[in-house]
């Protein structure tokens, strides 16, 4: 037997991990569906900005995403078939990029990082220094086998998810707590919700409640989730009925009346529809194929990159060793929600109009909006029924889409933090279990960063303009996922053959392999086009934001290289632990 798979109970903290396999099939696929949230993220955090973006067609974008994020779906059911273990992303990374692999791609992604951060700070000339050091350093963080494994993963699951937690609470902010208090007419939550300290309040909401969901174990956390579920879609076919028997005259009616009854505005609908001409907003096509529709593509990749959310918790999935199951969980994530996304937008033209759809985020976004909160889709179409109970009904409903993905928040972040702890790189105590299978440490490492970094979102504004960041950094971990997933079979055959993942092949070539580099390629795309194209320069590719994230992974950086003293100071390998498959 290989000693990759051999149990070395003497490197590992203990035998076993003590996590439970509390997740079934079903499970595991509603959390890829939540996590791909159609109401969370694909109405807010990519269908509001696109209207700024040239003539293209968003169910072409949307379409041709879906299947760009198959290839990364195939790749990570791939690994999970492979290496089905808690901290997905750290444990493959860890275990294949080493030697060659690993000195290259340091190097490579080190570089590109040392290049921009030099270019920000100082131009070109400064630039091309950072970029030859980075190559240097990122070349020996690549030598130290599981350095670059936990700089990646490190970042992408655990620094850069506390910024996630006012991003959660923005959405909870639009999408629940002002439409509810306009509804109820308290006009004084509506504003407090937008100031600072509201801010800061919903944010500490949103950790409150993901610190709740995640404290009760997987298998309570499914149960949360497969309610949400099921309310989710009863809220989202009643809303789908409304806009199929309704014209746009009638919401044209319903939306100014609402308008009038709420916020004391006449002519509503007209001036939505105005602001957003007087912004060029209004000429995004919902059908055929524009000049624009690649450009949209990097938009919907802030949605609809995260089928494979929960990869770091299959350890604690029953039967994660299938890849057709495995596979299936992921694809059913992406593409029913590509299906509903397509009929949403298909209505959205034809009862709200495109005119006004594509206007809704720039008015509430201008100097002077039309309404004081954004036109979020249940609401507007909750307007059809005149009705304030049933009103407020829907919007109490759709709250069931964001309980079902408020866990994502913590829940995978504390796989990762755990496995490092495992592994002996953070502190033993990182990876306490309780009687539930939580690692109760872990989560609170996870969840005081948050509290802060959402006091400074709330306080300090530029750093609002850094958000999107948080989407870079987690396409970067996948990227460097991807590159492991594509050598897996020739740099690690020994991991591979003893897996049934072995006998998926294409012309000969491993499954895994093509998927691996296919992702490669649209990922690397995706990250140079936020990085380079200015429309999507909301906060993404900025000097500022490029400098933090420097300061980010140098965190990680510093972090390893402590653990690997202090581990190398009392006689503890980390290298060989990395050349060893963590326990079950």
């Amino acid at each position: 037997m290989s000693s990759l798979n051999r149990e070395t109970p003497s490197l590992f903290l203990r035998n076993a991990t003590g996590l439970v396999k509390g997740w079934s099939g079903f499970d595991a696929f509603t959390y890829s569906f939540m996590s791909v949230n159609l109401v969370t993220l694909g109405m807010y955090f990519s269908f509001l900005y696109v209207s700024s973006a040239a003539d293209g067609s968003m169910i072409s974008s949307i379409v041709l995403s879906g299947v760009a994020v198959t290839f990364l779906c195939v790749a990570y059911a791939g690994l999970i078939a492979v290496m089905p273990r808690a901290g997905g992303d750290y444990v493959w990374q860890s275990r294949v990029l080493d030697g060659i692999p690993g000195i290259v791609s340091g190097a490579v992604m080190v570089g590109v990082g040392g290049y921009l951060v030099g270019t920000a700070i100082g131009g070109s000339s400064l630039g091309l220094i950072g970029g030859i050091v980075g190559i240097i350093g990122g070349g020996a963080l690549g030598y130290l086998k599981g350095a670059l494994a936990f700089v990646l993963a490190a970042t992408g699951w655990w620094f850069i998810l506390a910024q996630w937690a006012p991003i959660y609470g923005s959405i909870l902010r639009v999408e629940f707590l002002q439409p509810l208090a306009a509804l109820i007419g308290w006009s004084g939550g509506v504003t407090f919700f937008s100031t600072p300290n509201g801010s800061f309040v919903t944010s500490l909401i949103v950790i409150a409640l993901t610190t709740a969901l995640v404290s009760l174990g997987m298998a309570g956390y499914a149960r949360i989730q497969r309610w949400s579920l099921w309310i989710g879609l009863v809220g989202l076919a009643i809303m789908f009925i409304l806009m199929l028997v309704s014209s746009q005259t009638d919401f044209q009616n319903a939306f100014d009346k609402a308008s009038s009854s709420l916020f004391g505005v006449s002519g509503a609908y007209n001036a939505v529809v105005a602001a957003g001409a007087a912004n060029g907003n209004t000429s995004l096509m919902p059908f055929g194929i524009g000049s624009g529709t690649l450009t949209l593509i990097p938009f919907m990749m802030f949605w609809i990159l995260y089928p494979n959310w929960g990869a770091t918790l299959y350890g604690e999935v029953r039967g994660s060793g299938d890849f057709k199951k495995v596979l299936r969980g992921m694809l059913g994530g992406t593409w029913v929600t590509v299906i509903l996304a397509v009929v949403f937008l298909a209505l959205a033209a034809k009862t709200f109009g495109w005119a006004f759809y594509s206007s809704t985020g720039a008015q509430v976004y201008s100097a002077t909006p039309v309404i004081p909160i954004w036109g979020y889709p249940p609401l507007l179409v909750s307007f059809l029924v005149d009705n304030r109970i049933f009103q407020i009904g829907m919007v109490v409903i759709f709250g069931a889409w964001f309980l079902g993905w408020s866990g994502t928040l913590f829940l995978s972040s504390t796989r990762m933090i755990f496995a490092a702890a495992f592994d002996r790189v953070l502190p033993e105590a990182a990876a306490r279990v309780s009687d539930r299978g939580v690692p109760t440490v872990a989560l609170a490492l996870i969840m005081v960063p948050s509290i802060i970094v959402s006091a400074i979102y709330a306080y300090w504004t530029p750093f609002v303009q850094w958000t999107l960041d948080a989407s870079l950094v987690i396409a970067v971990m996948f990227f460097g996922t991807a590159i492991a997933a594509t050598i897996l079979p020739w740099w690690k055959p020994k991991i591979y053959e003893n897996s049934a993942m072995a006998r998926y092949k294409l012309a000969g070539i491993p499954l895994i392999s093509i998927a691996g580099f296919l992702t490669v390629l649209v990922l690397g795309w995706t990250i140079y086009q936020w990085l380079e194209n200015s429309i999507y320069g909301i906060g993404v590719g900025t000097p500022s934001s490029i400098i933090y994230l420097g300061v980010l992974y140098g965190m990680a950086i510093v972090v390893y290289v402590a653990a690997w003293l202090y581990r190398r100071s009392h006689g503890v390998d980390l290298s060989a632990i990395h050349s060893e498959i963590p326990s079950e």
